[in-house]
């Protein structure tokens, strides 16, 4: 057996406790986002509302009374919450008794009452609203005829779907909140799993866990049961398990992640072998766990980047297509940063594991709207969503109402594919440093 050096340069720590408060100090003087224009706010409407009211049967059956936080209202509110960007619960509530909405009029009710129904009500429901309009989503995403990065429109071929996994810790709660007061410090708020599509990177499934310091490996259960086969999917060395490598590979799913530093491997035979490329065939685990695989080295700026697959025809799957294919699972940490510094999952307005799920699956759906939404935007611009800034995308709808109260602007998504360069939609290329990396074939990224 063989011990590999540490391939990974380590990364630099930060304070997750002091940046999370300096993201709640900013959130705290950000002013209520003005309501979105008739245009947004009849898109949000046609996406979320039908999916809202195909849960209303499920919501009777719980027992749950009709009052005035109905399922319809509550949707309504979470969902403007997040996309409006209210810092509070006594925000909310002066909001709500003013305006009203998207489609809820405005309703009088005490910020107690709101207090509680947040406190009780099933998050369960939210979740099920998010599932019911993700499928609409990926089936808009497949109409659309904007182009695909290489590399991924080259594996679309090969797979029934391109997916990647991961998982992110929650930010922390606010001391301020309930019982947390008597807290030595901030507890942190749970942790997420993304299942996300490669092309798309619209959510397949997501999951909540409430001990922050679980592992990712907890996950593993409910990734096998997602993940279909003759399907592609990526995940970082978290996830190392050789059992369930093997579990992926007896369900008929390819997959590719990155070698630990210490990975025991048994080489078997090199397929490549040159300066800056090594491909070789061999062996990983012991007893039942134990499976053939191929480790696939690129030499960059003087470091080895190693990655795992069990992919073991390198006819099928290239080495070089195989490091720009992971190259491309960063999109799942671009995810995390928008679902939390964009959409402010970064703060949490309550302190109740029930409140943070409401908070999470509302966030979750708007993500996949904007990812919706810019998509829209890619495919006027016939450029790949990839090369688009989701953030621009979102700020860029202030402009767009500005524009529409003016009379001047009718569509968002023409608005903004009209001036893409102007509002900063359009990305600017980085530098990459090409001559480092050896040459891959469809390693082509935005």
């Amino acid at each position: 057996m063989s011990t590999l050096p540490s391939s990974d340069p380590k990364p630099k720590k930060r304070s997750s406790v002091r940046h999370t408060r300096a993201i709640q100090r900013d959130r705290s003087k950000r002013p209520t986002v003005a309501p979105p224009d008739e245009q947004m706010a009849q898109h949000l409407t046609e996406l979320i509302h039908p999916a809202t009211l195909a849960q209303v049967a499920h919501f009777h059956s719980l027992g749950l009374r009709a009052r005035l936080l109905t399922l319809p209202v509550m949707v309504a509110l979470v969902v403007s919450m997040v996309w409006r960007q209210i810092g509070s619960v006594h925000e909310l509530v002066r909001t709500l008794q003013r305006e009203g909405f998207l489609w809820t009029s405005p309703v009088r009710v005490s910020q107690q009452a709101l207090s509680l129904r947040l406190l009780t009500f099933p998050a369960g429901l939210f979740r099920q609203v998010l599932l019911e309009v993700l499928p609409k989503l990926h089936a808009r995403f497949a109409a659309r005829t904007r182009p695909l990065p290489p590399v991924i429109a080259w594996a679309q071929q090969q797979y029934s779907a391109l997916l990647v996994v991961d998982g992110s810790t929650l930010d922390a709660l606010l001391r301020k909140l309930g019982l947390l007061r008597e807290a030595e410090k901030p507890p942190l708020a749970g942790r997420m799993t993304a299942l996300l599509e490669l092309a798309s990177r619209l959510p397949r499934s997501l999951w909540f866990e409430p001990n922050p310091q679980a592992s990712d490996q907890r996950t593993w259960p409910q990734i096998l049961a997602a993940v279909p086969a003759g399907a592609l999917l990526l995940f970082d060395r978290g996830y190392t398990d050789f059992k369930r490598f093997l579990e992926l590979t007896q369900a008929q799913v390819t997959w590719i992640t990155r070698a630990k530093s210490r990975l025991a491997f048994q080489a078997e035979r090199a397929l490549i072998d040159t300066a800056r490329i090594q491909d070789v065939l061999g062996w990983i685990g012991e007893g039942a766990a134990r499976q053939q695989v191929r480790l696939v080295s690129v030499l960059v700026s003087g470091q080895w980047y190693r990655y795992l697959t069990n992919e073991l025809d390198p006819q099928r799957l290239p080495a070089p297509e195989l490091v720009a294919l992971y190259r491309h699972r960063w999109q799942i940490e671009e995810a995390y940063a928008t679902v939390k510094r964009l959409l402010g999952l970064a703060f949490f307005w309550v302190g109740s594991e029930n409140g943070v799920q409401l908070q999470l699956w509302a966030t979750w759906l708007l993500y996949a709207v904007l990812i919706d939404l810019t998509d829209a935007v890619a495919e006027e611009l016939q450029q790949p969503v990839a090369t688009l800034s989701l953030e621009m995308v979102y700020r860029g709808l202030y402009h767009f109402a500005q524009a529409f109260h003016r009379g001047t602007a009718h569509d968002p998504v023409t608005y903004l594919a009209a001036d893409a360069h102007g509002l900063g939609i359009v990305k600017q290329k980085r530098k990459l440093p090409t001559r480092d990396w050896p040459a891959l074939s469809l390693a082509a990224c935005p």
